[in-house]
């Protein structure tokens, strides 16, 4: 599939409609909590306006849109968070993400940035770190994570990113966040 990667700024409005389905679509199965209505969806896309942000969309050959990611600065622009990322359900696995996170790290290293960083919520039982006390040593479980279900952790460890961190109960007991990053400078 041809697909070309653009900034969200330069689509019109229904695009962002599109968007925000994609965003509510995609993350609904396992993280229904994210963003449940097409409303908050589209409330979350309006803070990528802030044009210190990245908001990166990958259209088809016809200007459909597939998926779109979203970057914030931080540490004065040293590191950036992916936040979010999301494809058309449907559309998994044909490379539309691992697209998208490529040229979001070229956005980033032109921007001067040298760190992207990510947090990925394990909140239905997809990690061997949830349901679990991940203390006293939560760095040690950490070491030893398996995907019970697929996981986006495994697929940002496909494209160089480590695991750096947990945040235990992050999303209630037993709920962890996964933090990963990858330098790119």
């Amino acid at each position: 599939m041809q697909i070309s990667i653009v900034d969200a700024a330069s689509l019109p409005a229904e695009s962002r409609q599109r968007m925000a389905q994609i965003l509510v679509d995609a993350f609904g199965q396992h993280w229904p909590g994210a963003w449940p209505t097409l409303a908050e969806a589209l409330e979350e896309l309006e803070d990528f306006n802030d044009p210190q942000r990245i908001c990166r969309v990958a259209l088809d050959a016809d200007g459909r849109v597939l998926g779109w990611i979203g970057g914030i600065p931080e540490y004065d622009g040293h590191v950036w968070e992916l936040h979010p990322l999301a494809v058309d359900p449907p559309l998994h696995g044909q490379g539309i993400g691992r697209a998208l996170v490529h040229d979001f790290e070229a956005q980033v290293r032109a921007r001067g940035g040298g760190l992207v960083m990510l947090g990925s919520d394990d909140e239905n039982d997809m990690t061997s770190l949830a349901g679990q006390d991940l203390f006293p040593d939560p760095l040690q479980k950490l070491a030893a994570i398996q995907a019970h279900k697929p996981h986006p952790f495994v697929f940002y460890q496909k494209l160089g990113y480590a695991l750096i961190g947990v945040v235990p109960d992050a999303n209630g007991p037993g709920k962890p966040d996964i933090l990963m990053g990858k330098r790119i400078s």
